[in-house]
């Protein structure tokens, strides 16, 4: 598929955006973490924010095809007409599934905060308690 202008994506972008944000750490950086098994969390964010940006690029391409499909200089037949409602049906699946995985990737990043970073140095050991004197004893 051709690679639209980035206005088509700017759902999935601000989807990055706040992966990143929450993450500290640039997609492509956290894409290559989320194959480990540890990060459940960060895989699903990053899987549905690929299956975003691909419904993005497919929403792109199949309007694309339609306004090659009824160009004002191109006379419409009998197979053109299935190829429009084809391309159109597409790009409505397509809407869905963007608006779906926005819905609740942004419901999900919308529950979540960025941890502090943990102290770097240890607790200080507790101080021992001051030797009391010891009461002096005369007969």
């Amino acid at each position: 598929m051709p690679q639209p202008d980035d206005s088509a994506h700017a759902v999935s972008q601000i989807i990055a955006q706040r992966i990143e944000a929450l993450y500290g750490q640039p997609l492509a950086e956290l894409e290559a973490f989320a194959d480990v098994p540890e990060s459940t969390l960060l895989a699903a964010l990053t899987g549905n924010h690929s299956a975003l940006a691909f419904a993005e690029r497919n929403i792109a391409f199949q309007l694309e095809r339609l306004r090659e499909l009824i160009a004002p200089d191109r006379d419409i037949g009998q197979f053109d007409a299935g190829h429009i409602l084809d391309c159109a049906r597409r790009i409505a699946e397509s809407v869905a599934t963007r608006d779906a995985y926005a819905k609740s990737t942004g419901a999900v990043l919308g529950g979540l905060r960025r941890a502090t970073a943990p102290d770097t140095q240890p607790p200080a050991p507790p101080v021992p308690a001051a030797p009391t004197a010891a009461a002096s004893r005369t007969r």
